[in-house]
């Protein structure tokens, strides 16, 4: 049986983080001694080494990757624990720990910004990730909430979507398909493509779209971010499909156009999603109450302009 301290997994747990003994005493208002006795204490009760040093740096041991996993949980649950306590006593503040997609990203601060205007006591944390590093993070419970895409199948998660997700070919303005309307599914094959990477939602649903139409498209290049996407398509270098939510500002400036292609948008949708049985804190729950409630109406104005 362990016999280790709160107090032991909270050091090892800045050390793990930040890969440094200095760095972590300075976050836990330590001395660095101090720092290496805790550690010195975990590793004796767990009989393995937590660190090896190669160099000047440190890295973590095999054993130590698996106490990491465990000590950011426990973590987490004493944070919940806090909130739950301070409910309890009846306090108003909060802390909200959020994680989105990239996609999410263009449309994830306003929804926060006005959640944080009438809960102007919550203290927000908000990450952007990709899709695996998002699922990697629910699977380690060190969210409250994430939004993204269509969730996978066989996860023990509750996901509620929230909002529409259409995906929209776009093309820049000088594109001889501008004009045309109604273009039949059977042009683009005649086009080039530029996409997401391999593991993408907005790859997945376009593929799937196509394949079920029994098309296979043309891939020019593939890009990491939708930024670049919209870059290359701008550039001339093909076309792309992208959520209509990331170019509010390219449809407004004109430097990018919607084209009208039969059976488009591919509608898909926004979740909402959380570990199943987890105790959301009442900011969480309100967060997610507020998405469920009324962010489709305050995204409206994006949905219209497309």
């Amino acid at each position: 049986m362990l016999h280790v301290t709160l107090r032991q997994l909270q050091v090892f747990e800045a050390v793990a983080r930040h890969l440094s003994f200095s760095r972590a005493a300075e976050e836990l208002y330590l001395t660095q001694p101090a720092v290496s006795m805790q550690i010195r204490q975990l590793e004796a009760s767990v009989g393995l080494p937590l660190f090896e040093q190669i160099g000047k740096k440190i890295f973590l041991t095999e054993a130590g990757n698996e106490v990491y996993h465990y000590s950011r949980s426990i973590a987490q649950q004493l944070t919940e624990a806090e909130a739950v306590l301070s409910e309890m006593k009846g306090l108003k503040r909060g802390k909200l720990n959020i994680s989105v997609v990239s996609t999410a990203n263009y449309f994830a601060p306003q929804l926060l910004a006005l959640f944080c205007q009438r809960n102007q006591d919550v203290t927000l944390s908000l990450k952007v990730v990709n899709r695996e590093e998002l699922l990697n993070q629910l699977a380690s419970n060190e969210m409250d909430l994430g939004v993204m895409g269509q969730p996978p199948e066989g996860l023990d998660i509750v996901a509620e979507p929230f909002m529409e997700n259409p995906l929209v070919v776009v093309a820049p303005p000088g594109h001889p398909l501008v004009t045309e309307r109604n273009i039949p599914l059977s042009r683009l094959a005649q086009e080039t493509f530029i996409v997401r990477e391999q593991g993408s939602g907005t790859r997945s649903a376009m593929e799937r779209f196509f394949q079920q139409h029994g098309l296979n498209l043309a891939t020019g290049m593939e890009m990491s971010t939708n930024e670049a996407i919209k870059q290359a398509v701008q550039a001339g270098m093909g076309l792309g499909v992208v959520s209509v939510h990331t170019i509010a500002l390219e449809l407004e400036t004109r430097r990018l156009v919607v084209l009208d292609v039969e059976s488009f948008p591919i509608l898909r949708h926004w979740y909402v999603i959380h570990r199943k049985g987890k105790r959301l804190s009442a900011m969480a729950q309100a967060f997610k109450d507020f998405l469920l409630k009324e962010a489709a109406q305050v995204m409206q104005p994006a949905r219209q302009q497309a």
